[in-house]
């Protein structure tokens, strides 16, 4: 009679038997999907640079791919915008009886702050707009909303050409100070994607918060000067101090006055408002330094539930 022997059970664990934890230590393992240090997120994502370009470049290309006029609504969007206010502050509310050269003045303030309104839109669907990538691939996350807003800094550099074309007829010869549009950019964009950074985050786990956005950067947009001075409001009433304080220290409004300045108001020898540089500084730190460490402490719970 045959007998069907079973094989034998595994010895049990014993005290000297290392522990799971010290197996996974010794052989180099680590939980997939664990959150890097910091330091070497930073590496992760300097070795994906050439992604992060190309990816904000193949987005940049695509975005316009149905329309007729291709690329071209890259420029006309922002001058469409500027036109239509033009006609209702411009003309219907006068408040380019304020301005000097009132048409460069709203054509650069509508061109910076859609390139931070643009910025914030896109990295509020950064990663609820991309789970089939986040879920399929191991990558730094935060690649997506850095591409993104490289997206929208190759789109402002397309902008920048009619803009330049723009200050040109209405008489306002180049200077040495446009080289300062290349320090103001580039304060700009770190703290764009430092706000993209954490919309992503919040957009993540929050997807209605997409919905919302467009309500506030339009009330952001009023409040920063855009088709007004900000300079002849606050001369001619009397606000109260913490509301001058707000419009002045406005991040929108900070980096609106320097591309003006830099493009427009050293022909006329205008002054920068006090600090303005310092602001703008400030901000680009706090934004782009908090906003990397505020969307870092999440990374593994990207892509989940």
């Amino acid at each position: 009679m045959s007998q069907v022997l079973d094989a034998a059970p595994p010895p049990p664990a014993t005290a000297t038997s290392p522990s799971p934890a010290e197996l996974a230590e010794r052989y180099g393992l680590s939980v997939s999907g664990a959150r890097p240090s910091l330091p070497a997120y930073v590496r992760q994502l300097w070795q994906r640079r050439h992604f992060i370009t190309a990816f904000a470049t193949a987005k940049l290309t695509a975005q316009y791919s149905q329309a007729k006029l291709g690329q071209l609504w890259q420029v006309m969007t922002p001058l469409l915008n500027a036109a239509v206010y033009y006609f209702i502050f411009g003309v219907l509310m006068n408040t380019k009886r304020d301005v000097e050269d009132y048409v460069p003045f709203l054509v650069t303030g509508v061109f910076v702050f859609t390139f931070t309104q643009a910025s914030v839109m896109a990295g509020t669907r950064a990663i609820s707009g991309s789970l089939g990538l986040v879920r399929a691939l191991h990558f730094p996350r935060a690649s997506l909303p850095i591409s993104y807003c490289l997206q929208q800094l190759q789109q402002l550099l397309f902008s920048m050409c009619p803009l330049l074309v723009i200050l040109l007829c209405f008489g306002v010869p180049p200077t040495p100070a446009w080289l300062l549009v290349v320090p103001v950019l580039a304060l700009q964009f770190t703290f764009n994607t430092g706000l993209a950074l954490v919309m992503a985050r919040l957009g993540s786990k929050t997807p209605d918060i997409a919905q919302l956005m467009p309500f506030v950067l339009r009330t952001w947009m009023y409040a920063s000067g855009v088709m007004w001075s900000i300079d002849a409001v606050l001369a001619d009433r009397h606000l109260p101090h913490a509301v001058t304080v707000l419009l002045e220290c406005n991040p929108a409004a900070v980096y609106i006055d320097l591309m003006r300045f830099a493009l427009i108001d050293t022909f006329h020898h205008d002054q920068l408002p006090h600090l303005v540089w310092a602001w703008a500084v400030g901000w680009a730190l706090l934004a782009g330094v908090g906003g990397f460490i505020y969307f870092w402490k999440a990374e593994e719970t990207y892509g989940r539930g």
